[in-house]
């Protein structure tokens, strides 16, 4: 049995993955509208590498099945390549079964890991990164703390690229509030299609614990989109896309509207269910309040 320092996340697709917890928190943890590691407990540290292997060889004796491991916690990329490497050719030697590896990643995270640095882990056995950019809008990621900028969140997705990983990016709906909603939705479009990720998907900005930290990054003068603000911002957001092959979800509680395809194929689709949404939301079936609880 694995112990770990709780609250653990992992993305959806991550449900039947073995979580492996090889850090502790989020190297950065300064976001603004993120709540997910910022009890006590979960200050950012690297797990000790005995404990990792220890969790490799428990994970590799249990009978409970899986194909997937996951990195967590916020960043296990984070880590030196040579923490990295030990970790990947354990899982590759204990449990050789396993077909992919992952794990959430912070662009600034890769700046000095080179290509030839990620194709090493891909052969070991990494397959996807999660990237959480939020924005693709300069003063939006500023405002929010985010740490990184349009040019840095691109840099990492094209060498995740060109190293043959995948990547699978978040953007957060509603995130610039009333003010930046236009700017959000276009930037954020822009970067999507210079760095043409494989996966795609929108949060709706939730704040289980109260805006007030976001508030502060905006002078206390950020206004939260209503749904037809989200929609609208949405909408702007799929009509600049040019995407070719993305997969893209908006299947999280948190969005009002959920779909789910690929794009560009089923880009008009995903506009007409938007225009329903706006115009005649009695013929769409969207989610009700209760049914969007995180």
């Amino acid at each position: 049995m694995l112990s770990y320092i709780e609250p653990v996340f992992r993305p959806p697709s991550e449900a039947r993955s073995l979580i492996l917890q090889v850090t502790n928190g989020c190297s950065w943890n300064n976001c603004t509208f993120c709540e997910m590691y910022t009890q006590e407990q979960k200050k950012f540290r690297p797990t000790s590498a005995d404990k990792v292997l220890a969790d490799i060889e428990i994970a590799a004796k249990s009978s409970i099945p899986f194909e997937k491991v996951f990195l967590a916690d916020g960043d296990a990329m984070a880590l030196s390549m040579r923490k990295l490497i030990i970790i990947l050719e354990e899982i590759r030697t204990k449990m050789p079964w396993v077909k992919r590896v992952s794990s959430y990643c912070l662009p600034r995270n890769l700046k000095n890991k080179s290509v030839d640095d990620l194709e090493q882990l891909k052969n070991l056995g990494l397959d996807i990164l999660f990237i959480g950019c939020e924005s693709g809008d300069d003063e939006v990621l500023g405002k929010v703390n985010k740490g990184e900028t349009y040019q840095t969140q691109k840099d990492a997705l094209q060498k995740i690229k060109q190293a043959g990983l995948r990547s699978s990016v978040m953007i957060l709906n509603g995130l610039g509030g009333t003010e930046f909603t236009h700017q959000h939705a276009l930037n954020s479009a822009k970067l999507m299609n210079e760095c043409q990720p494989d996966y795609l998907s929108t949060l709706v900005v939730s704040f289980p614990a109260g805006d007030d930290r976001l508030k502060e990054g905006f002078n206390n003068e950020w206004q939260q989109l209503d749904q037809v603000g989200l929609f609208q911002e949405l909408r702007l957001f799929i009509e600049n896309l040019e995407l070719t092959n993305t997969v893209f979800r908006s299947d999280h509680a948190s969005n009002y509207l959920p779909l789910k395809g690929t794009l560009g194929a089923d880009k008009s689709q995903f506009l007409e269910k938007l225009d329903l949404a706006l115009h005649q939301p009695d013929k769409i079936a969207l989610r009700q309040e209760w049914q969007r609880g995180l």
